[in-house]
C-alpha cells in the first residue's frame, strides 16, 4: 500500500532519520533539522511531502516557497526551491516516486510560479520519472572537494592558492567558528555588499544567519585579520558526509595580501577535514555554457567537477518568462 504524507505530523521521524543515513541521495537539506529550521524563518513558507510503501518511508521532498520585495514584486517572484534534491530510498517503486512528484507539483502550482529542485547528488537513474511528470532537466555544474584529511586537502590546492594562503597566514589572517551575533552581523554586512554590487540577486534577511548559528549542524566561520572580520562562510553539515558552503564572502576593501575570500573558503574545507566530514560541497558552479568567473575561483581548490543539474517545473509560464526578463535586467545594471 502506498501512502502520501503532506505534513511532518504524518511522517515517521525515526524512518526519516534512517532514510537520511541510508540514501545515496541524502543531503542536509532533506533532514528534519533543516525542515524545522525553515519553520522558524519569517520570510519563507516551508513545505514537506513524503511517501511510504507498506509502512516504510521511501521518499521525502523538503523545500520552501519564497518571494521578494513589496507585494507587487512578490507576486512576480514567488518560487518554490528544493535544495539538495529529493531524498529517495533505493527500493522506491517507479509509480510511488511519480505519485510523490505529481502530488508536489499539483500543490505547489497553486502557490508558486515555478518549482526548482537543485541536485547535489546524482539523479540520472530517476531522470525519466521527473520528465514524465513535466520537469525539465537543466545542466548545472558543481565542485566536490575530498576532505578526508587536512594534508591532502591542502595539497589539492593549486600552487597559486597555496602560496596565497601561506601569505595570508603570514600577515596574521586566521579563521575561526563563531556563534556571537555581533560577528554574524558583521559577516552579513559584508555578504550584503557582495550581493548588492556583484551577485545582484536577493539575499536572505539577517534573521536566517542569526538562527543558523543556533543549529546543531549550522556553522558560521569567519576570517579575521587583527580581530577585524574580513570574510566568512555560512555552512551546514550532514554529519559524517558533507559540509555545504551555503554563503561565502570576502571584504574586497582590505589589503589584497589578506585574500579574504580564499581564507573564508579554506575555512570550510579545513573545518570539514578536521571534523571527519569527507566531502566539501561548493553548492554550485554555474551553467556549463556560461562564462562564470566564480567557477574559475572554485576550480583552484582541487575539487572534482560534477554535473548533477537541476529539475525545473514551470507552474505559470507567462509569469516565469517575465520574471526571467526582470532578473536579467537587474543583473545587467551597473
Amino acid at each position: 500500500m502506498v501512502v502520501l504524507h503532506s505534513s511532518i505530523a504524518d511522517i515517521n521521524l525515526v524512518q526519516w532519520q534512517s532514510l537520511v543515513v541510508q540514501s545515496a541521495n541524502a543531503s542536509y537539506f532533506q533532514t528534519p533539522e533543516c525542515y524545522n529550521f525553515y519553520n522558524t524563518l519569517s520570510f519563507l513558507t516551508p513545505f514537506l511531502y513524503g511517501v511510504s510503501e507498506n509502512d516504510k518511508l521511501v521518499g521525502v521532498m523538503c523545500g520552501y516557497i519564497i518571494a521578494d520585495g513589496n507585494p507587487i514584486k512578490q507576486y512576480f517572484s514567488k518560487r518554490a526551491i528544493v535544495p539538495g534534491g529529493v531524498l529517495i530510498d533505493k527500493s522506491i517503486g517507479t509509480d510511488t516516486l511519480n505519485l510523490l512528484l505529481e502530488s508536489v507539483v499539483n500543490e505547489i502550482s497553486k502557490h508558486a510560479i515555478y518549482l526548482e529542485i537543485r541536485n547535489y547528488n546524482n539523479y540520472s537513474e530517476f531522470k525519466s520519472n521527473f520528465e514524465k511528470v513535466g520537469f525539465v532537466y537543466n545542466a548545472h555544474l558543481n565542485f566536490h572537494v575530498d576532505t578526508t584529511d587536512s594534508k591532502s586537502a591542502l595539497n589539492a590546492l593549486s600552487d597559486t592558492k597555496k602560496r596565497q594562503l601561506k601569505n595570508a597566514v603570514r600577515v596574521g589572517v586566521e579563521w575561526s567558528e563563531t556563534t556571537e551575533l555581533v560577528d554574524v552581523r558583521v559577516f552579513y554586512s559584508c555578504l550584503q555588499h557582495i550581493y548588492k554590487t556583484k551577485v545582484r540577486t536577493p539575499l536572505f534577511p539577517v534573521e536566517f544567519f542569526e538562527k543558523l548559528v543556533a543549529l546543531q549542524n549550522g556553522k558560521i566561520l569567519i576570517a579575521k585579520q587583527n580581530q577585524r572580520i574580513i570574510g566568512g562562510m555560512a555552512c551546514v553539515i550532514l554529519p559524517n558526509n558533507t559540509l555545504y558552503e551555503w554563503f561565502v564572502c570576502g571584504d574586497e576593501s582590505v589589503e589584497k595580501e589578506y585574500y579574504p575570500s580564499l581564507v573564508a573558503t579554506w575555512a570550510g574545507i579545513e573545518y570539514a577535514a578536521k571534523n571527519n566530514i569527507p566531502r566539501f560541497d561548493f553548492m554550485g558552479a554555474g551553467k556549463p555554457d556560461d562564462d562564470y568567473g566564480v567557477r574559475t575561483f572554485k576550480s583552484k581548490f582541487g575539487g572534482k567537477l560534477v554535473e548533477n543539474g537541476r529539475f525545473l517545473y514551470i507552474c505559470k509560464p507567462k509569469l516565469f518568462a517575465l520574471g526571467k526578463f526582470i532578473v536579467r535586467k537587474l543583473k545587467e545594471r551597473k
